[in-house]
């Protein structure tokens, strides 16, 4: 074997793991300190042990092993021997004063984050990209036109503003959007949200005029706009707002479990919504806790009056859907464009509704009245903003989630990276501002993105290119869609949602992977579906915080052990080669200590190490106090005995009382403070001689607050007590910093019991015990 030199790297031929203990000391920091030497061997194959030694000879490569000699460092010894980096710290007016010092960089770097379009739209690559951007933008456009005409009717507003929102919004993210595939626009679970604020704030019964039923239609929609228009504006300036506070990392608190059931939850949602303009059905659209149900059995109740006509069309346009998407899917590769199987069927449908003359022979609803050109700007009704400010939060908040999930996904997959923040601020802008020329609120729409993805959209002018179609329906063929059947829009509504509820296949996912993301699931779905999308959201996100607080409440505990001749420790009831340190136990809990868990941090230390100080110090002043009693006990005997023995003048007698009740030299009493009960001995002698050093492993610790200090300055005074030192292990350095903060250290309790490592506790705890570490 090749000479062992200290820092310095060596070659061997043969794969293993060793240690070797060194045999010299010396006196450092107060207490004495063992250098040890630990050589580690990775072996040139991937394999376990016993197969490396199998094939050791297969194995021509030398073998890496590295040694390191240094002292046992605690975290006083560390300390000293370390020079920390001198901080001048910046006073609050330096702060200000820096913060707000302009530079020609700074504004250039301030500019172009805030107008992502001046850093990229310069080096764009037209002869490699504008092909795939213009494809992209036409396939994009042409499902805009259909999904954005339906889920104006989620909105509970004339279609026609389904095509606003599918315009301003989506040439607005060109400029300020920093994910180059995503599509904004209308959204059904948004649309739905935006729905049921108008219908509650504007239901059918509050419109009550004495004009015929298409007066009485107009001044509800208007009404409903106008609410519709306020929430986009209001939900626009909440993103806004979070976006310069940079509130970016809001979205981290809407999970995946979460996420998904909320959003299954409210594709039952828009489902039903569908239902009537499916059937030709004339209903109530109700909004609120158990809305669902009620639109459920209004449906039912009303079904004998079904439109035949408009479910034949429907029902024809469903399947027409179904098998342009499973053609999609299934040829997906082979096609250069994905069918546009929406449009196709709008354009059939319009022709076929146009042709037959469906809505005066058949009572089909149509689309009716789409005003052609654009609308002149006009300020949202500013006095609904009190209504209506809790769910614009929940629109704002759900928006920014399903853009930004969506936009990491692709930046992921397409190397580059998103500004959270700065997406806020897009969404905020496209929807204040496009709340001016009469739009409602949107996102993110997964199934658009996914084609404006697929179909070669390299940048943002592809979501450019699809709004400037919109444009030219709206300006010049927008009238020629009146005639298209609302049952028409509510067969795409529904078959779009096909994605969402396969999602319910995520509770047999859950149940095998995690059983508290299934509780979210089910939470958020069951509480979404009955207690409507606002309430419903805010209870899933309540739910979610109480599961963090419940896993901090309720973390694993372990007792460690080492994986002989290494400094590795793991679980001894994992794994059989484990071993523990005779009088050595080392705890681990994967959580922080704070007040929430303090109390059962202890009592699970108490178990687990099965040393229970409390106990230990109540048994030992219960058997003294039993001492006590039989010292005293045992002197009023002896003082009736010498009573006795001055009445008896005879020295026969003396000696025989002597001898029967008064053992000589004090004996009697020894064997009455000896008349302890067995339990209790052992009880003792386990306690001194089993266990005389705890470690606690505070690798997974993140953070201490006052009482989780407390609690810890308590655990090492009252094992102290009786005789067990207490150290502490893997210390990070801001939970070191907060316990400096909150005075933890004392003459008691010094930075000697803290150490850098598990295996310098060990040795340390090895040292003072009077114990050689050996191979």
């Amino acid at each position: 074997m090749p000479a062992r030199t200290p820092g310095i790297l060596t070659l061997e031929p043969s794969g293993s793991w060793r240690s070797w203990a060194g045999g010299r000391r010396r006196r450092e920091s107060g207490f004495s300190v063992k250098t040890v030497e630990l050589f580690f061997l990775d072996s040139c194959c991937v394999r376990s042990a016993m197969e490396h030694a199998q094939e050791h000879e297969a194995c021509p490569e030398q073998t890496q092993r590295y040694c390191v000699e240094r002292p046992i460092y605690n975290q006083e010894l560390l300390q000293g021997q370390l020079h920390r980096r001198q901080r001048t710290p910046q006073t609050l007016k330096q702060k200000i004063a820096h913060s707000c010092r302009c530079t020609s960089k700074k504004a250039k770097s301030h500019l172009y984050s805030f107008l992502p379009i001046l850093k990229w739209l310069p080096r764009y690559p037209v002869k490699e990209y504008l092909l795939g951007d213009i494809i992209s933008g036409v396939s994009t456009g042409v499902m805009q036109l259909p999904q954005g005409l339906a889920y104006a009717l989620l909105a509970a507003v004339p279609p026609v503003f389904g095509l606003y929102s599918s315009f301003y919004p989506v040439f607005l993210y060109t400029f300020f959007g920093t994910s180059k595939h995503i599509s904004i626009g209308t959204f059904a679970v948004v649309s739905m949200m935006v729905g049921g604020v108008a219908v509650r704030e504007v239901p059918d019964e509050m419109i009550s005029l004495d004009f015929n039923s298409t007066n009485v239609t107009d001044a509800r929609d208007a009404r409903r706009v106008q609410v519709a228009v306020t929430l986009a504006f209001l939900s626009g300036i909440i993103q806004l707002c979070l976006g310069f506070l940079r509130f970016g990392f809001v979205a981290i608190y809407l999970t995946e479990p979460l996420v998904r059931g909320f959003t299954t939850a409210a594709a039952v949602h828009v489902f039903t919504s569908q239902l009537k303009y499916f059937l030709g059905i004339k209903t109530s659209r109700y909004s609120g806790p158990l809305s669902v149900v009620y639109s459920i059995a209004a449906v039912l109740s009303n079904i004998t009056m079904t439109n035949i006509a408009a479910l034949i069309v429907g029902s024809t346009c469903i399947v027409l859907l179904l098998i342009g998407k499973e053609i999609n899917d299934r040829f997906k590769k082979k096609l250069p464009v994905p069918i546009p199987m929406e449009i196709i069927v709008v354009i059939i449908g319009t022709g076929v509704s146009a042709g037959m003359n469906l809505n005066k022979s058949y009572k089909v609803d149509v689309v009716g009245n789409i005003p052609q050109g654009l609308r002149a700007p006009a300020v949202p009704e500013i006095q609904l903003i009190p209504a209506i400010f809790v769910d614009a939060l929940a629109i704002a908040i759900v928006g920014f989630s399903m853009a930004v999930s969506m936009a990491k996904i692709f930046a992921l997959k397409h190397g580059y990276t998103i500004d959270g923040n700065q997406e806020l601020i897009a969404l905020g802008i496209c929807n204040s501002v496009g709340s001016f020329f009469q739009t409602f609120s949107v996102t993110c729409s997964m199934s658009r993105s996914l084609v404006q993805e697929s179909t070669g959209g390299r940048t943002q002018i592809a979501g450019a290119l699809s709004s400037v179609m919109v444009l030219l329906v709206l300006v010049a063929v927008g009238y020629l869609f009146e005639p298209l059947p609302q049952t028409v829009l509510a067969a795409i509504v529904m078959v779009n949602l096909k994605g969402m509820f396969k999602q319910f296949g995520d509770v047999t996912h859950f149940w095998r992977t995690s059983k508290i993301e299934l509780a979210i699931w089910v939470v958020a779905f069951v509480a979404s579906l009955f207690l409507g999308l606002d309430y419903g959201l805010l209870t899933a996100v309540t739910f979610a915080m109480i599961t963090v607080i419940y896993r901090t409440q309720s973390p694993q505990y372990r007792i460690l052990g080492q994986i002989p001749d290494t400094d590795i420790y793991c679980d001894v009831e994992e794994y059989e080669e484990v071993k523990e340190y005779p009088g050595i136990k080392i705890f681990q809990a994967n959580t922080s200590l704070y007040f929430a868990n303090s109390e059962s941090y202890a009592s699970a230390l108490k178990k687990k190490t099965g040393v229970d100080p409390c106990a230990i110090l109540a048994a030992r002043r219960k058997a003294q106090k039993r001492h006590a009693r039989e010292i005293k006990a045992a002197n009023e005997h002896r003082k009736k005995a010498v009573l006795k023995l001055t009445n008896d003048v005879e020295a026969s007698v003396k000696h025989e009382i002597a001898n029967d009740d008064l053992p000589v030299n004090g004996k009697f009493a020894d064997s009455a403070v000896q008349d302890v009960s067995p339990d209790e001995h052992e009880h003792f002698v386990e306690t001194k001689t089993n266990i005389r050093s705890l470690i606690l492993d505070f690798t997974p610790v993140n953070f201490v607050d006052s009482v989780g200090a407390k609690t810890l300055k308590s655990i090492i005074k009252e094992y102290k007590e009786v005789g067990v030192c207490v150290c502490i292990a893997c210390c990070s350095g801001p939970v070191m910093n907060e316990l400096t903060r909150l005075n933890f250290f004392d003459k008691a309790v010094t930075r000697e019991l803290l150490f850098h490592s598990i295996h310098d506790a060990v040795l340390a705890c090895q040292v003072k015990d009077g114990s050689a570490f050996t191979d």
